[in-house]
């Protein structure tokens, strides 16, 4: 495997260890980064450190220091620092299987791929892979990586395994602080039928590479027509093209527009076809008292 595995270990699960290795699963994006530069001479910008009062200073007189109140701070050297890392204990014990429900995806942060460490461990790795997805559930547990503790979850993914590391509940705002003004108001029924037949014409099925991030697309051809243009300044005004008139909008309306653009036209015909069932019941009922008049 080409990629460096980012932690070495062993998953145990009670009296049973199974040697794995780790590697992330993503990567950094196409962003397009910036550098300040002098535009008279065309170089870059650099930042010296410099203390008010004192002026620049060697980088040996630089130590870290955590403010405990205003403008008083604790120093420490990185000896002191690195001394109370934690140090790996190169073991992941699952201590625990819930549903993959049961965790909020706000609590995910980073993915990483778990492969079998050696052949010897294949069985007992495909024994676990299959056992969490026949019992649909996730493993918790605690592992130690560079200097930090991590909770971590364990599914199956594919023919391997994925571990995420998890953020630690104070990491996590609660969300009814943001959500408490909003009114718990239940929508009409016709309503929520257009908006449910405008998703449902807009389903399909997940393709990560049809998704650009079109803001670095946009960067990259400035870019590009700047280089070609000799430096000449190039300003697209393309406008908004939103109207910024009333926030009053009839949403009966917008829903059935977005039906049309979305050629959803016919699907949206289809609902008045639920009432006829009730219009022909009414004739027949309103008939049948002429038939007993007979």
């Amino acid at each position: 495997m080409a990629a460096r595995a980012y932690w070495q270990g062993q998953i145990r699960l009670a009296l049973v260890s199974i040697p794995v290795e780790i590697y992330s699963a993503t990567k950094s994006g196409a962003a397009v980064s910036f550098k300040q530069i002098h535009e008279p001479s065309g170089q870059p910008i650099h930042y010296d450190k410099v203390v008010t009062g004192v002026g620049p200073v060697d980088a040996d007189e630089i130590m870290k220091g955590y403010e405990v109140q205003k403008g008083e701070y604790v120093l420490l050297d990185q000896d002191e620092i690195d001394a109370v890392k934690l140090e790996s204990k190169k073991t992941l014990e699952l201590t625990q299987f819930v549903d993959a429900s049961d965790i909020d995806v706000l609590y995910y942060e980073k993915p990483y791929f778990v492969v079998p460490a050696d052949d010897l461990a294949e069985e007992a790795f495909i024994v676990l892979r299959e056992a969490l997805r026949r019992t649909k559930k996730v493993g918790l547990g605690q592992l130690a990586m560079r200097g930090r503790e991590y909770v971590v979850s364990l599914k199956p993914c594919g023919r391997g395994l994925v571990l995420e590391t998890l953020r630690y509940a104070d990491e996590v705002h609660k969300a009814q602080g943001y959500f408490r003004d909003i009114p718990d108001d239940k929508p009409s029924e016709e309503l929520l039928e257009l908006a449910e037949a405008l998703i449902d014409k807009r389903s399909g099925d997940f393709h990560p590479q049809d998704f650009h991030d079109r803001y670095v697309d946009a960067l990259k051809d400035l870019i590009e027509r700047k280089r070609k243009a000799n430096g000449k300044t190039i300003i697209d005004d393309k406008g908004s093209g939103e109207s910024k008139g009333s926030n009053v909008v009839d949403l009966m309306a917008a829903l059935k527009k977005s039906m049309e653009k979305s050629g959803g036209t016919a699907a949206a015909k289809k609902a008045p076809a639920k009432k006829a069932p009730a219009k022909t019941a009414t004739k027949t009922t309103a008939k049948s008292p002429a038939k007993k008049r007979a």
